[in-house]
């Protein structure tokens, strides 16, 4: 039986955020916002938003200028802007606890927002966050690789069309991918990418004062074990697991290796 509730819009730091719905509430347990990553629409993660939504309240967000959510030549695209519309969300919502599930992009969004030790935050998962920043070294993907599969998408193209740039997807994942990819603003996604390199979220990391869980994935080169090591001097307190098996899209490559990576973080397993 399917877990999803529905999709709305929603006014939240002056800006239309759209989301979709998972899962009942549930007082004995935090509702999770899922912040997906930097061309993944929210309807990209629901297979995932399934899983959860057996679990807890789970509200998963078209990030601004991706999905439905407000895009626009004059919006803010920043990571500051981003992180205060995660906060506005959950204010919106009326969420008085809540745990966040943030994926690359998405959790970046996530520690800036939780350095700022917003009310209600509950502890916050990340997952393969890229650690690129000033004077560190870049993040492997390239930025021609998400424009020009955009601007395909935004022609109108199939499958076969995604298949060049995501060779290992299933047909059903290239299928919404090819359907969904023209929703992400060339803008916001080359604002995003820039922030990758500009934004600072290793400065953040010491302000974080909620339980913080990090799941990378074993192939990507998105964190390797020094990366690790130094994230762990700034966050004493994180806990840590790798999905072997997997690449950068954890739950695409590997899905129960990813449900199974919580553990019982979020006060139950997503795998049982």
């Amino acid at each position: 039986m399917s877990t999803f509730q529905y999709g709305a819009n929603i006014h939240a730091n002056g800006i239309r955020q759209h989301y979709l719905r998972y899962g009942q509430h549930r007082p004995d347990r935090d509702a999770v916002i899922v912040l997906p990553g930097i061309t993944s629409p929210a309807i990209t993660w629901g297979f995932v938003g399934e899983r959860f939504g057996r679990h807890f309240e789970t509200y998963i967000l078209d990030i601004r200028g991706r999905g439905l959510s407000q895009s626009g030549a004059l919006l803010d695209y920043s990571l500051d802007a981003q992180a205060a519309d995660l906060v506005g969300l959950a204010a919106a919502l009326g969420l008085e606890r809540y745990s966040v599930v943030g994926h690359s992009m998405g959790a970046r969004i996530s520690i800036r927002a939780a350095s700022a030790r917003p009310a209600g935050l509950a502890r916050l998962a990340l997952v393969d966050p890229p650690v690129s920043g000033p004077g560190r070294r870049a993040y492997p993907a390239k930025l021609d690789w998400y424009v020009d599969s955009i601007r395909l998408a935004a022609q109108g193209c199939d499958a076969d069309g995604m298949r060049a740039f995501c060779p290992t997807w299933t047909d059903d994942q290239l299928r919404l991918r090819a359907e969904w990819l023209h929703t992400c603003d060339e803008r916001a996604v080359c604002a995003s990418f820039d922030g990758f390199h500009s934004d600072d979220i290793h400065a953040d990391l010491r302000s974080i004062n909620v339980p913080v869980h990090l799941i990378a994935a074993g192939r990507g080169d998105v964190i390797r074990k020094e990366d690790v090591v130094e994230i762990r001097s700034l966050l004493p307190s994180i806990t840590f697991t790798r999905v072997a098996a997997a690449g950068h899209m954890i739950p695409w490559d590997d899905e129960e290796g990813f449900y199974a990576a919580f553990e019982d973080f979020l006060g139950t397993r997503l795998d049982a």
